[in-house]
C-alpha cells in the first residue's frame, strides 16, 4: 500500500511477540518499582524521612528534574501516585489496554513514565541509580508500539534495540576503559564477592577457578563489545545477538541482586527474536499470534505522525549519549536531558578489590558491656555471619543500597546520621525497613556503627560451622550515641 498512511514499510509485522514481551515486561517492572515506593518512599524520603523531599524541592530547582512533587508534596499523595500506578501496570500486564485503540496504551504509559519520574527526580541518593533511568526511557518508548489490533510501529521497534545496545556496549566500553581488572581479566575474581548484594550463589560463583573467572571476563568483553551490534542485523542475526544477550544478562540474575537492570536487559533482549523464530521454537505461536495488516485511514494518519514525531525527538536526543559512548571521558548512568528520555549507562568501570560492611548496632544498657550490644540485621546486605545471602531482585531494597555506598565512603547528605536518630526513637517506619527490630519496639540507649571487612567463608568452614562470611572489624564510622548525646 505505497503512498498510504499504512505502508508497508513503517510497521513491524515480525514483531508481535516482541512487542507484547515489550508491554507488559516493562509494566511488570513499573509494578514492581510502584510498589517498591510504596512501601519505602515514605521512611527513606516523605515528609518525616531520612531525606525529606519538601527540603530537597525547597533548595533545588525544575532543571534539576522535572517532578510532580515540586508542585507539592505529601506522603499520601506519594501514596496515591505508587497505588494509581501499580493498578495501571498491572492492567497492561492483564493486557487490557492493548485491546483497545492505539492510543489507549500511549495514554496508560505516559501516565506510568510521568509518575515514575516524578518520584525518580526528587529520589535523591536513594534513586541514584542507572536502573531507574531505564525504565522511565523505556516506559516512554513502548507508549508508542500500539494495541494488538495493528503491527508494532518498527521505528519504536529499532528505538528497543537501540536502547539495548547502548546498555550493553555503554557496560562494555567503561570496564574497558576503566579498572585494569577488566583488561588483565581478574575482575571476576572479585567481584561475586565485593558487588553490591550478593545473591544466594554468589559463593558458589566467587569460588570457581580462576580460569573460569578469567572466561567470565572475556565472555562478558564479547556479550558487550561486540554482540551488541548484530542487534541492527537482518534476522535471524539480531535474533542471534538478542538470545546471547538473555544468556549473560540471565548469568548475572543467578550470581546477584541488581533490582530490575537483568530484567529489562533480559526483556529487550527477548524483543529483537523475531516471530519466525518464535514460532520454530514454540509451535503453538502462529495460533496465539496474527500478522495484521497494516491500518489505513484517519486513525493510521495520525499515529504515524504521533510515531514519526517521537522518532526524531529520540534522534534529536541521541547525539549526546552516541557522543559520550565514543568519549575517552566517557561517563556512565547518567541523564543528559531532565526527562530521562535517552541517557547513558554503564555499570561497574570500577570493581573493589575487599569488601567493607558497615554493621549498626544497639543496646538497652546504660553502661553497655562488649556482649550488650546487638546487632540491626537488614533485608538483603550481609550482616550476620550465619546467614545466607538473599535473592531479592528485581525488588529494589533501596536502604540496603544505600548501606554499601557508606561503606566505600560515600556517606551522601547526611541521611545516616538520620538513620541513626530514628533507631533511636524506635521509629516505626523506619525499622519496618530493616528484616527485624531487636529491641522489639523498645527504644535502644545507645546505637553505634562498626566498619568490618568481609569475604566468603571457604567451603569446609561453610559445611563445619555453617557460616557464610568470615569477618574482621577494622574500625568505627559513628558512636556510640544515645539519648543523652543528642
Amino acid at each position: 500500500m505505497p503512498g498510504t498512511p499504512g505502508a508497508d514499510w513503517f510497521w513491524a509485522t515480525d514483531a508481535d511477540v516482541g512487542r507484547a514481551i515489550l508491554q507488559r515486561g516493562t509494566a511488570a517492572v513499573f509494578a514492581i518499582a510502584f510498589w517498591a515506593a510504596w512501601r519505602q518512599f515514605r521512611p527513606l524520603l516523605g515528609e518525616r524521612g531520612l531525606a525529606p523531599v519538601p527540603a530537597y524541592v525547597a533548595r533545588t530547582t525544575w532543571r534539576r528534574g522535572p517532578s510532580l512533587f515540586r508542585l507539592r508534596y505529601s506522603d499520601r499523595l506519594l501514596t496515591g501516585v505508587c497505588l494509581l500506578g501499580l493498578a495501571l501496570a498491572l492492567a497492561v500486564v492483564a493486557g487490557l489496554p492493548q485491546s483497545g485503540p492505539w492510543w489507549l496504551p500511549m495514554l496508560v504509559f505516559l501516565i506510568l513514565w510521568a509518575g515514575y519520574l516524578s518520584v525518580v527526580n526528587v529520589g535523591q541518593t536513594f534513586y541514584a541509580f542507572g536502573w531507574e533511568s531505564l525504565l522511565c526511557e523505556l516506559g516512554f518508548l513502548v507508549a508508542f508500539l500500539g494495541s494488538d489490533d495493528v503491527p508494532a510501529p518498527l521505528p519504536i521497534i529499532l528505538g528497543a534495540r537501540w536502547l539495548l545496545f547502548r546498555l550493553e556496549f555503554g557496560a562494555g566500553l567503561i570496564k574497558l576503559r576503566g579498572d585494569s581488572a577488566w583488561r588483565d581479566l581478574t575482575a571476576l575474581n572479585y567481584h561475586h564477592e565485593t558487588q553490591p548484594l550478593p545473591g544466594p550463589l554468589s559463593a558458589f560463583a566467587h569460588q570457581l577457578p580462576p580460569w573460569w573467572h578469567r572466561a567470565e571476563v572475556v565472555g562478558n568483553h564479547i556479550a558487550q563489545v561486540v554482540v551488541p551490534f548484530g542487534l541492527f542485523a537482518p534476522q535471524p542475526v539480531a535474533s542471534v545477538a538478542g538470545g546471547l544477550v538473555v544468556l549473560t544478562q540471565a548469568w548475572l540474575v543467578l550470581t546477584g541482586n541488581f533490582a530490575w537492570l537483568n530484567w529489562l536487559a533480559i526483556m529487550l533482549g527477548l524483543a529483537a527474536v523475531g516471530d519466525d523464530v518464535w514460532a520454530s521454537l514454540w509451535r503453538a505461536l502462529p495460533d496465539a499470534v496474527g500478522q495484521p495488516a497494516p491500518p489505513v485511514g484517519a486513525s493510521a494518519a495520525i499515529e504515524v505522525g504521533v510515531v514519526g514525531a517521537v522518532t526524531l525527538l529520540l534522534l534529536g536526543l541521541s547525539y549526546r549519549p552516541m557522543r559520550n559512548l565514543f568519549s575517552r571521558g566517557q561517563v556512565m548512568n547518567t541523564s543528559f536531558e531532565p526527562f530521562r528520555l535517552v541517557n547513558a549507562y554503564g555499570a561497574f568501570g570500577t570493581v573493589s578489590r575487599r569488601r567493607y560492611e558497615v554493621v549498626v548496632e544497639g543496646t538497652l544498657a546504660e553502661h553497655p558491656a562488649a556482649s550488650d550490644w546487638v546487632e540491626y540485621p537488614f533485608r538483603g546486605k550481609p550482616g550476620p555471619p550465619t546467614r545466607r545471602p538473599p535473592q531479592v531482585a528485581p525488588y529494589h531494597l533501596r536502604l540496603d543500597w544505600a548501606m554499601w555506598f557508606l561503606a566505600l565512603g560515600q556517606a551522601g547528605s547526611g541521611w545516616f546520621e538520620a538513620f541513626c536518630t530514628k533507631l533511636l526513637d524506635a521509629d516505626p517506619a523506619t525499622l519496618a525497613l530493616l528484616r527485624a527490630d531487636p529491641f522489639a519496639g523498645e527504644r535502644p540507649r545507645w546505637v553505634r556503627a562498626r566498619v568490618f571487612r568481609y569475604r566468603f567463608a571457604p567451603r569446609d568452614r561453610r559445611r563445619a560451622e555453617g557460616v557464610w562470611w568470615l569477618r574482621d572489624e577494622v574500625g568505627v564510622l559513628v558512636g556510640p550515641i544515645g539519648l543523652r548525646s543528642r
